[in-house]
Order: structure tokens, then sequence, then C-alpha cells
């Protein structure tokens, strides 16, 4: 299942399922757990069918000797769980009445009776009884949806619907929805930053566990061993603990999610033990007590954010206390990714003192300002920070990294916005390079460039097809003009055929010949796939690939003009050429060439357009980076030393009063900046004095009023 087809089919179980729930009456918060332990369900049917010849043989190999073990041991180790026969997809499908919510609760029970003790309770049972109540048949029809997803879908496929279910239900939820899912680009770029790949990953703030899913991704694009890494996950809200240990068994990962508060609890005896951090906690909560936390070392070794002077048992903002908690729980190599709030980055009083001993020791890597409407419930601005505890023992001890990516994003629609994967890997490229990975930047470098060559390779063949489609239809349109010239037609389509100019323009019609780029004249072909892991190697293969682009662009332009005109004679044709019961219309293929016309041109654009994609991102890059070397971009990115961040901003960790503003059309000169000025002036005298003639108008016809 390729990337279009998962989408087509995560949209379509989707608006499937949301109708069923407004057919219902019910609220996304009763809808959502039931609906996610439904795709699971799925989920577990296709995991153990893959695995069930397997169990079954290995069980009947031992059965009778002292090896024997039960078959639901087997599976266990082969899959992870036993699916019992009544929770088999097809036998809930198939049942009879309505009798399915107590049919879907002993189902789910008879999967945990099998279950490890921290895999207990987590899958909904009572929940569907409710919906049953509401309405009889959203249940058979919910589960007749699921099974549209394919038999061989594999836990991957599963666990990018489970998230797709989890964004929606989410943006459903309006603020709650914010506690329980982080989006996913946002930690797609945390996990391209800290690379999780080997260890332990903690999250204290793990609502549905997406910080370990994108961790798992991450592993499985690196080519490394899920297991290795264990995941620990505290959660204080309990419905949403079972959604993240549904979504650890949807994706197979090891660990424990554990329902606890993490002011006031430490079930993992988490100080200094992880290799990696990463959370999204909430926002400038001001509820928790001193006594909570004051002899917790978790809290206090950087300081507590206690308002000075004040003798009520109260923490300022708590802000600072996650702050504190994620540094104290990495160990001497750990390395943290987190979401904070932008006042964070500022905050004064005893926050400035925390934050102060924190950047003194030498642990604050990166600062990533954040787009606005990266969230799905909140418009507040955020910041990314970075924490990297091996940090202290490089020649960049003493340097933080400021980036300012509020201007890089993708819009979804008018209230979100998100970093596409490229965007992600753009800005963690700027890191690797500050890193002094350049071999890691020159890699997605060489990743962008085969991603180009391998769309242009395709348009060729998009074109010769449109080409082909043009030809066929003017041939079309020609034969069936010259076989039905005697035909008799009304008055008034002779009239709209003559007014149109309709034959002249069909027997004269000769494609448009585009501009010539002269630099792709001269273009040779290029060795792209061959193209060492160099800079200026790519550099070239580069400027080559952008000359093609200009070119493909001139050749697009020129053919959709064609098409357009081609459709417009179709219209004209359909309408007043073509007879009724016309076969011929048919014999010479006009039937929908129109249709089949628009299509081979969407192909072909589509095919350019993704060529000139990559080679933009390839720019982004390249322009700023020339030398494949980290330098300081105004408005975009800024490597400060002691003597600035200290000294200069006093312990500010906002990026952007580092890396400054990009001023566009800088080096006009001064002859272009006078003449813009008058036309400046020119402009304002003009509105001035429109502005006068509508005031003298008011005030003429309220005097004719008056006067009256």
């Amino acid at each position: 299942m390729n990337n279009q087809q998962l989408k087509d089919l995560e949209v379509k179980l989707w608006d499937s399922a949301n109708a069923m729930r407004a057919h219902g009456g019910l609220k996304a918060s009763d809808y959502a757990v039931p609906v996610l332990g439904l795709i699971f369900l799925k989920f577990a049917e296709n995991k153990y069918s893959q695995h069930e010849p397997e169990i079954l043989k290995e069980y009947q190999k031992d059965k009778g000797t002292r090896m024997e073990r039960t078959i639901q041991e087997i599976a266990l180790a082969k899959c992870g769980f036993y699916l019992p026969d009544n929770a088999r997809y097809d036998h809930l499908l198939k049942l009879k009445g309505n009798k399915r919510a107590e049919a879907l609760r002993d189902a789910m029970k008879g999967i945990e009776k099998y279950q490890d003790a921290k895999f207990q309770d987590v899958l909904p049972t009572e929940a569907y009884f409710d919906i049953e109540k509401k309405k009889d048949d959203i249940l058979p029809e919910l589960l007749k949806s699921f099974s549209d997803i394919p038999m061989d879908a594999s836990g991957d496929i599963f666990g990018k619907i489970y998230e797709y279910f989890l964004g929606k239900f989410a943006m459903s939820e309006g603020q709650k929805g914010g506690e329980f899912f982080t989006p996913t680009s946002v930690v797609r770029f945390i996990v391209e930053v800290i690379e999780p790949y080997k260890g332990k990953i903690y999250d204290p703030a793990c609502g549905s566990g997406g910080m370990f899913v994108q961790s798992a991704d991450f592993i499985a694009h690196e080519g490394h061993d899920l297991n290795d890494i264990y995941v620990y996950g505290q959660e204080y809200m309990g419905e949403t603990v079972r959604l993240a240990k549904m979504n650890l068994l949807v994706h197979n990962l090891r660990g424990e999610i554990i329902e606890a508060n993490s002011y006031d609890s430490d079930p993992y005896d988490g100080f200094g033990k992880f290799d990696f951090v990463m959370a999204n906690p909430p926002f400038n909560v001001k509820s928790v007590k001193e006594s909570t936390v004051k002899n917790d070392e978790r809290f206090y070794k950087y300081g507590l954010p206690k308002n000075k002077g004040k003798k009520d048992d109260k923490i300022s903002d708590a802000n600072y206390l996650w702050i504190s908690l994620f540094a104290t729980s990495l160990n001497k190599n750990g390395r943290a990714g987190f979401v904070m709030p932008n006042s964070a980055s500022d905050a004064r009083n005893s926050e400035y003192d925390i934050r102060k001993n924190i950047v003194d020791s030498g642990i604050v890597d990166c600062m990533v300002s954040m787009p606005t409407n990266m969230f799905l419930t909140v418009t507040l601005p955020a910041t990314l920070w970075f924490f990297d505890k091996q940090k202290v023992n490089t020649d960049r001890k003493d340097k933080i990294l400021f980036l300012d990516a509020r201007n890089v994003y993708n819009q979804i629609d008018r209230a979100h916005r998100e970093w596409t994967q490229e965007n992600q890997q753009n800005l963690a490229a700027i890191v690797r390079l500050y890193r002094g990975e350049t071999n890691r930047y020159l890699e997605l470098i060489d990743t962008y460039i085969k991603a180009a060559d391998q769309a242009e390779n395709k348009i060729a063949p998009a074109k010769e097809t449109l080409v082909l489609q043009i030809e066929k239809v003017v041939k079309s349109l020609k034969k069936h003009i010259e076989e039905t010239k005697e035909s008799k037609r009304t008055p008034a389509k002779v009239k709209a055929l003559k007014e149109a100019d309709f034959f002249n323009l069909v027997e004269n019609f000769v494609r448009s010949e585009p501009k010539e780029n002269e630099k792709v004249l001269s273009n040779l072909a290029h060795p792209i796939e061959n193209t060492p892991l160099d800079n200026e190697a790519q550099l070239e293969v580069v400027e080559h690939l952008q000359w093609n682009v200009a070119q493909h662009k001139l050749e697009s332009d020129a053919l959709k003009q064609d098409v357009n005109t081609l459709l417009e004679l179709y219209k004209i044709a359909d309408k007043n050429l073509k007879l009724s019961s016309d076969k011929i219309w048919s014999n010479y293929d006009l039937v929908k060439a129109d249709k089949n016309l628009d299509e081979a041109l969407q192909l072909y654009i589509e095919v350019t357009e993704l060529t000139a994609y990559w080679v933009t991102n390839i720019n982004w890059l390249q322009t700023r980076f020339p030398e494949a070397k980290y330098e300081d971009i105004v408005g975009l990115c800024k490597m400060a030393d002691k003597t600035e961040y200290a000294d200069e901003q006093d312990y500010s960790l906002n990026a952007g009063r580092y890396v400054g503003v990009e001023i566009e059309d800088d080096n006009i000169s001064r002859k272009e900046f006078v003449e813009k000025l008058t036309i400046q002036k020119e402009l304002l005298i003009k509105l001035t004095k429109a502005q006068e003639n509508k005031v003298n108008s008011i005030t003429n016809s309220i005097n004719e009023l008056i006067n009256e």
C-alpha cells in the first residue's frame, strides 16, 4: 500500500466512523476509545493471522511431549498476544442480532486474559454498551467499515491509521485534545534531533504515546532494532493511559505506561536514569504545591520556581518544574527534546535563576522557535528545547544553536500548520552541521538529488502520453468534422459553431512552441546516480537539475495552454457538433476524451512539479550553506557563544533575539529606491485626494438634508 492509498483509506475510514458518530448523536469523547479499540481488533486479526500457521505448527510439534506448551504461551512468544475464537474479526462481523456490545466486551476480555499484568484493563469493554443503547446499528456498521482495511496491512499501516484517528479525535476534543496528542510533525522533528535509536526513553507527560511511536518509526527508518529501546511513560489521565498502552501494542513497542502524577510520583526512580527524554507537558500550570516538590531532587537541583517573598505553598509556574525534571532525568550521555511556551525562554525572577543554572551547566544544545498554529487546539507560540549531556565534552560546550523556524511550515488549512517531512529534515540538517556532522548533510542532499532524478525520469513518458492524447483528440475531431459535414444540425448549433470559429480553429490547430532555456540546450546528460558525497559535485549536479526544471516549466506552460484550448473546443463540439445517437463520436474515441486529456495533463504536471519540489528543497539548503558547513544565517540561525547568551542577552533563550530579521530587497540602488519612493508618494497623494472627495461628498449630502 503506497502513501496515497493509505491516505485515501484513512480519510474513508474516518468519514465513515464520523458519520456513524453523528448518526448516533455521540460525543467524540465517548466515541474515541471504543473506535480505537475496533481498529486494534482488526490489527490483532491481521497480525495473528500472519503468525497463526507458525503458532499451530509449533504447538503440534511439541504436543504430548515434555516440551509441550499451551497454544496461548506460544502465541504470546510469537505474536505478543493470543487471539481467542470469539475475538476473531470475522466472527464479530458475521454475528446476527443486536448483541455486538456484549460480544465486543467478551472479545476484549478474551485477549487481555492472557496478557502481562501491565497490559491488563487496557482495551475498552463497557463503552460499547452506551453506543449500542444510542443506536443499535452503529457497531455493526463500524465493524463493516474497518473490514475494508486489507488483510495484508502491516503493523506499520495500523500504526499510521491509529495515529490519524488520534489526531482527528484530538481536533474534535478542543482544548482537552491537546492534552493527549502532540502533532506528528512536531514529534518527528524532536526525534530527528535527539535520535533515540537505542536505550531508555522517558516521557513523564506521555499522553497517548505519540513520542514513543515516532521513536519507533525513526528506529525502523534508520535500520535499527526495535528491541533496542524500552519506553517509560507517565500520564495522569486514566483513559489516556489506556490509549497509550493500546498504541504500544499496535506498534509492538516494549515499555511501560503508568497512571501517575509526575509532580508527586517517581515510579521509575528516574533521577539520572534515562538515555532520552521527550515530552510536551501542560503549559503554565500554577496549582502545584511547593511542599510536593521541595524535597525531590528531580525538581530542586537547579532551583525551585517560587515567588520570592510570598509565604503561600504555591509554585509560581510549573514550566520550570518540567524543565528541571527533563534535565535531571537524563543520564551522563542523555539527550532531551521538549515543548515549552515561548514565555519560558525569557521568564524572570526565580525562573531566571533556574535557567541560568541550567545554561551554565552546558547542557542546552539548541532552541527552536516554532510557527504559530502548529498545535491542534491552541495558538500559543511555542519553543522546542534540546538538551545534550554529552555536549559538555565537546567544543560546543559554551555554544547554543538558536533556530528561528517560525517561517518554515506547510499550511494544512486556515487554522493549522505542519512541518512536512522535508521541513523537518532541512531544519535537522542545520543542527547536524552545527554538530559538525557534514556527512549527514551531504547524505540528505544526495537523497533529494536521487528523488529529483527519479521524478524527472517520469517526465518524458508523461509528456509523450499527453502529446499523443492531444494529437489524438485533434485528429478525431477533424475526422468527425469530415464525416459529418453533410449532416443536418439545428440553426442554433450551426450559429454557435460559426461564432466560435470552431472549424477553422480545429483545422489550424498547432501545438504551441515553448521557449527554450538556453542553458538547457548545452546541458549534457549528467551522471546523477553516480554523484559522490562531495559538496562540489552535488552543487554541479543541482545546477543542471535547475536548468532542467526551468525548461520543464516552459514546456509545461505551453502544453497547459494547448490542453486548455482543446478542452474549450471539445466543449463546443460536445454541445454543438455531436449529433444525437452519434456513433461516429464514439468510433473516434471522443467519448470522455476531455477527461482523458485532463488526466494526462495532471499526471504530467504532477511529475514536473515533483521534480521542482525536490530541487527547491536542495536549493533551500545549498543557498544557505554553500560550503556544506554551518554558518549563521540572518533570520534563520545563530550559533551564540557564552559572551552573547550570558553577557549580552542575559541568559535569554529566545531565538528571535539572536538570529535577527532578514530584510528583503535591501540591495537596491539609490536610483531604484528613489523610483519606488516616488511611486509610493504618488499613491499617497491619490488616496488623500480620494478621501477628501469622499468627505466633501458626505458633507454636501448632510447639508442637503439639513436645508430641506
